[in-house]
């Protein structure tokens, strides 16, 4: 089994056996989500991908954000999440798929912007999995990278401690961006979310 195999398998077990339960387990997480699509930038009209979008928290405020001749994609890579979204009745929002972000079936530069909320942690290959969202978007489009807690929060949920090596940490994720067609628009690392901005480079 290749190691991209082996980290497909693991993030869908991960995700799989806790989809029933995700909403359940931060039923607060709403208003973050909301908030975060606000700062993404998005219109009436628009053309988004909410990125493993696991069970469709982003896709209400997305939809709302780009109103009803917008599109909404949501996409993910296990299936169960998927069907926790559906039975939230998130599917009215967006249309979800079942993809991997590293191989989105998706045209060059045909969105506007991706929402990718706890994504970044599961990639397998960061870089590149950076550069397939990039591929997709527009030039001058967005992505947001979200968390609805801190890297500080999110390391003492885990019972870990925070390292230099972070991937998450600006130091890191900025020459990460740049190096995959992003520009860095904005880096905010606080205790109650997690939100950096950028630009798809023309």
């Amino acid at each position: 089994m290749s190691r991209t195999n082996e980290d497909h398998t693991h993030v869908q077990d991960f995700f799989g056996a806790r989809a029933a339960d995700w909403d359940r387990k931060f039923p607060e997480d709403g208003p973050a989500f909301t908030a975060a699509v606000g700062e993404l930038g998005v219109g009436p009209g628009d053309r988004v991908l909410d990125a493993g979008c696991g069970t469709g928290r982003a896709l209400t405020p997305l939809r709302a954000a780009v109103g009803p001749a917008g599109t909404v994609l949501g996409v993910d890579l296990t299936e169960r999440m998927l069907a926790a979204a559906r039975e939230a009745g998130r599917d009215a929002d967006g249309t979800l798929l079942l993809a991997d972000v590293a191989l989105l079936p998706l045209r060059d530069g045909s969105l506007d912007a991706v929402f990718a909320a706890g994504l970044i942690a599961h990639l397998p290959d960061p870089a590149a999995n950076l550069s397939e969202l990039a591929r997709v978007v527009r030039p001058g489009g967005r992505l947001a990278l979200f968390h609805p807690i801190g890297r500080a929060a999110l390391a003492a949920r885990h019972g870990r401690e925070l390292t230099p090596d972070d991937l998450r940490a600006e130091h890191n994720l900025r020459p990460l961006l740049s190096g995959s067609g992003w520009d860095m628009i904005s880096y905010a690392d606080e205790d109650g979310r997690f939100l950096v901005l950028a630009a798809r480079r023309p």
